[in-house]
C-alpha cells in the first residue's frame, strides 16, 4: 500500500512571497543562527497537516473538501516570531485572516482526522539548527517589522510533500476554489 505525506494549504501572493524573501534576507545578514531558510517556492500556510495517508483516505479527503462552501477572503502578513523562546527551532511569519477557513476545514474532516487543538496561522520561513545567542536572535526578530501586505485568498490546495536531503518538494494533489458553488 502506497502512502503520501499530505497537508491542506494556502499559497501566498507574489507580493507576500517577496516580502518574506526580504525578511529572510534581513535575518540572514545578522548571522545569528545556523539552519535553513524556506525556499520561496515552498512558502505556504499549512491549514491542516494530514500526515502519511493511503490513497483511499486521500480520495475521502478530496470528496469532503469539495463540499466546503466558504467565501474568498483577505489575508495579511503579520509579525515575525518563534514558537518557543527557550528552544528555537522554527522562525515564522504570522498570517492573519485564515483562522475561520482552518476551523471549517477542521470541521469537514473531523470524522477522518482529529481536530487541531491549537492552530497557529504561520508561514515557516526558517528552520534553526543552532543558535549561539538566543536573546540576540529574539531581540532582532522582534525588531523586524514586515510590510502589511494584504492579498485575496480565492483557493486552497491539498498537497503532497516528498522529503529529500536537500529539502521538501511540494506538489498539488487537488485545488479548491473559495466563494463559488460547484
Amino acid at each position: 500500500m502506497e502512502f503520501k505525506r499530505c497537508f491542506v494549504a494556502l499559497d501566498l501572493s507574489r507580493e507576500a512571497i517577496n516580502e518574506i524573501k526580504r525578511i529572510q534576507e534581513l535575518i540572514k545578514k545578522q548571522n545569528l543562527f545556523t539552519g535553513r531558510f524556506t525556499e520561496p517556492e515552498n512558502l505556504h500556510l499549512t491549514i491542516k497537516f494530514l500526515g502519511e495517508i493511503e490513497e483511499e483516505k486521500i480520495e475521502k479527503v478530496k470528496e469532503k473538501l469539495k463540499t466546503l462552501r466558504f467565501p474568498s477572503f483577505e489575508a495579511e502578513i503579520g509579525e515575525v516570531g518563534v514558537f518557543s523562546k527557550n528552544f528555537i527551532k522554527i522562525i515564522w511569519v504570522h498570517l492573519i485572516g485564515a483562522e475561520k477557513l482552518q476551523q471549517e476545514i477542521d470541521k469537514i474532516l473531523k470524522d477522518i482526522f482529529e481536530e487541531e487543538q491549537r492552530f497557529m496561522s504561520h508561514i515557516t520561513i526558517a528552520r534553526v539548527r543552532y543558535v549561539g545567542d538566543k536573546n540576540a536572535l529574539l531581540d532582532y526578530l522582534e525588531s523586524v517589522k514586515p510590510e502589511k501586505i494584504k492579498f485575496k485568498v480565492e483557493k486552497f490546495f491539498l498537497k503532497d510533500s516528498q522529503l529529500f536531503p536537500e529539502g521538501p518538494v511540494y506538489s498539488d494533489i487537488d485545488e479548491y476554489k473559495l466563494g463559488e458553488k460547484k
